[in-house]
Formats: structure tokens, sequence, C-alpha cells
């Protein structure tokens, strides 16, 4: 991953909406209390550990252009343990599907099929796993539920929601 020194979030507070925030129990896709859309972060100096820590990939990946910044895109890209995250706006839920955006998510899966690297996009509480000849649309996944794929050599041919729990059993 390539550093961005040189840029900021400025007027962009999209994670603010899109994120939870665990110490502060707010949920996904509502406006944490302290944010001043636009402007910023009320408690910037005694904000969660979890907001100082974050940073979505355009902040410090040179390889997103501008059009990717998440107040332009309404999407805020991150990275999981298992591949790429893409979060939409609730108040733009196809964003993702405009160019050069599409074009960029899809270059993504061909890439993570290779890889063994997953590309989810996710809508309010919905997840879409896209991969380079489709899109399964999981539904609304919990915290305590992982994607399961089913794979032919590396290209994914089916994925399914399971509880955590019953990981392995079976």
């Amino acid at each position: 991953m390539t550093s961005s020194a040189k840029r900021s979030c400025g007027d962009c507070t999209l994670c603010c909406k899109v994120m939870a925030i665990e110490a502060l129990a707010k949920p996904v896709n509502a406006w944490c209390s302290h944010c001043q859309p636009g402007r910023g972060c009320a408690i910037y100096a005694a904000r969660p550990t979890e907001c100082e820590d974050f940073a979505c990939l355009w902040l410090v990946n040179d390889l997103l252009d501008e059009c990717w910044k998440p107040s332009r895109s309404k999407l805020v890209v991150t990275t999981s343990e298992d591949g790429v995250e893409i979060r939409c706006d609730p108040g733009s839920p196809n964003a993702w599907r405009k160019e050069p955006y599409a074009g960029d998510i899809h270059a993504w899966a061909v890439e993570g099929e290779t890889n063994d690297m997953t590309v989810v996009v996710i809508i309010g509480r919905r997840m879409i796993l896209v991969t380079p000849d489709r899109e399964f649309d999981l539904g609304i996944v919990g915290p305590d539920e992982r994607i399961v794929r089913e794979l032919e050599g590396t290209k994914v041919v089916s994925a399914t929601v399971v509880k955590e729990n019953e990981l392995g059993r079976g």
C-alpha cells in the first residue's frame, strides 16, 4: 500500500455515517452524534481510538484517485482480512454501479479471484459478494455470520452465509 501523506479528510465525513463506532454505540448508516457533516468531528481531539486508527483506502493509497474520495464517490473503501469492502452511502445505494467505480470494482474482483480475496459491497446491512462473473446478493449478514464461498479452482460458483459457530460442522 502506498502512503499518501498529502491527503487529508478535509470536508469528507462519510465514514462518520457508514461505519459503526462501538465505543460510541453508533450503528452503521447513522450519523455520529459528534459529526458535523462536511466539517468534521466535534470531539476530534478526544475521539475514540477506533476513530483515530481508522483510515479509508482513499486516504492512504495513491492508487485510488480523487474521484474515489468518499465525499465525492459516496463510497468508503476499506480492507478486511478477507479482501476489499466498499460501503455505500445509504443515500446513494447504486453509486458503486457507476463508472469509474464499477470498472475498478470488477478489476478488483478479477484480481481477488486469482489471489483468494473477496470484494464485498455493503449497502446498509446488505452485502453483495462481487466476482468476475456475477454478484451474489447475500442479504443481511449479521456480525456473528460469515460468508462461505464454494470454489471450483479459484472461481466462486456459490456463496452462502452461515453462523460463525456453525463453521467447520457437517
